[in-house]
């Protein structure tokens, strides 16, 4: 079976984590051209993809590098999958730091904020243009030492809602799409085949969505 995402190119930011890389493969094997972005050249190599470029994505002008860098190379990308992000909290109410604050903002908003404005025009120009993020069930049951982590999901959903928006307004046939997760971890697999599937669907049926991700 020939798959729906065969010869569309999608960018994966944040590819060498261990779900970049579990989607790199699945697009891959589905007949996508992959492009694997990510801050360390050396874990790149690891990912399944046309081509690899690293770069710093909490950069905007950096991003606005890798676009046209990306543009010039390969042409207009079709599909962005954001899977930048981290951890950290604990520590109640109290332990919510400042520094932990800005390092989640910078890694889980910041790089989406950039890599969709840098590349929104792609998608909007795209006949099945995509946009693709991970986010948390603490966006809906935030705890005190969760307090930083579930405001800055909230954040990138709440931006991610607002690119959906443009699309449906655009009246094109783009979609932007939150999957919703406890943990990742082992559950790679499936957003692999998640992603692929959003190919499968029309933009109207999928757009402004979040769709759980789970092992059952």
């Amino acid at each position: 079976m020939i798959e729906a995402v065969a010869g569309r190119t999608v960018l994966i930011a944040g590819a060498s984590s261990a779900a970049g890389r579990a989607t790199a493969t699945a697009l891959t094997e589905a007949g996508a051209r992959v492009i694997a972005v990510g801050s360390n050249a050396d874990r790149l190599q690891s990912v399944s993809a046309e081509a690899h470029y690293v770069c710093n994505l909490a950069d905007f002008a950096a991003v606005q590098h890798l676009a046209e860098t990306v543009h010039s190379d390969l042409g207009a990308i079709d599909g962005l999958v954001h899977l930048v992000g981290g951890w950290r909290g604990g520590g109640g109410l109290a332990g919510q730091t400042d520094e932990d604050y800005a390092f989640l903002h910078e890694h889980v908003v910041t790089t989406l904020r950039n890599t969709t404005r840098a590349f929104n025009a792609d998608l909007l120009a795209s006949p099945v243009g995509r946009l693709a993020i991970v986010s948390s069930v603490s966006v809906d049951r935030p705890t005190p030492g969760g307090a930083n982590y579930a405001a800055v999901k909230a954040s990138a959903e709440t931006w991610t809602r607002a690119v959906a928006y443009g699309f449906a307004k655009a009246g094109s046939e783009a979609a932007a799409v939150i999957f919703v997760v406890k943990a990742l971890e082992g559950l790679e697999a499936e957003l692999g085949a998640r992603v692929i599937g959003l190919w499968d669907s029309a933009a109207a049926d999928v757009n402004n969505t979040r769709i759980p991700l789970s092992t059952d």
